[in-house]
């Protein structure tokens, strides 16, 4: 089922999450929920609050190229492990804040833990646009934004789009 995405500023959009103690049916169905969404937005990354669910799960899907077999990853409480001092430079943009894109730096390798959707430890090294999508998407759990990256005369700028677009949103 898709879900409606929260878009900035939202005050859910800033709080940190809760962690997942039991990765139940209900847990499973709710990241076949957020993968939906991203998919239709259409997204690389989603975190649950930013469909108002409070708790550490996102879901990610980098593959951009025709034809290249996409490869979901859902996320339960992700950690990044390490991350290398080398950095990347790229332009972010979030679904929470849409059509708003800014150049953001960012540790280009980045080592995540996580649980799947079976319960199961994981942990992989990622780099380029999963390690900046990886980041993001953590970063959404402890309620940080990439635009609080930015300095903030362009951080007010783009909030006060949002500000705006939410009223035009509101009148229908």
């Amino acid at each position: 089922m898709k879900r409606t995405i929260l878009i900035h500023p939202d005050p859910r959009l800033k709080k940190v999450c809760a962690v997942v103690l039991d990765v139940s049916d209900a847990m499973r169905a709710l990241a076949d929920d957020m993968l939906e969404t991203m998919y239709d937005a259409p997204g690389v990354g989603l975190a649950a609050p930013q469909i108002g669910v409070m708790e550490r799960l996102v879901v990610l899907d980098c593959v951009k190229e025709d034809g290249d077999k996409p490869r979901p990853l859902v996320m339960f409480n992700p950690e990044i492990i390490s991350s290398s001092d080398e950095t990347n430079v790229y332009e972010e943009g979030c679904l929470s804040i849409p059509e708003q894109y800014a150049e953001v730096t960012r540790p280009k390798e980045v080592e995540v833990a996580w649980m799947d959707r079976d319960g199961n430890a994981q942990r992989e090294v990622f780099d380029g646009l999963w390690a900046t999508c990886a980041q993001h998407e953590i970063d959404h759990l402890d309620g940080k934004l990439f635009i609080d990256y930015l300095k903030p005369l362009k951080r007010q700028m783009i909030t006060r789009k949002m500000q705006k677009l939410k009223r035009e949103m509101a009148r229908g």
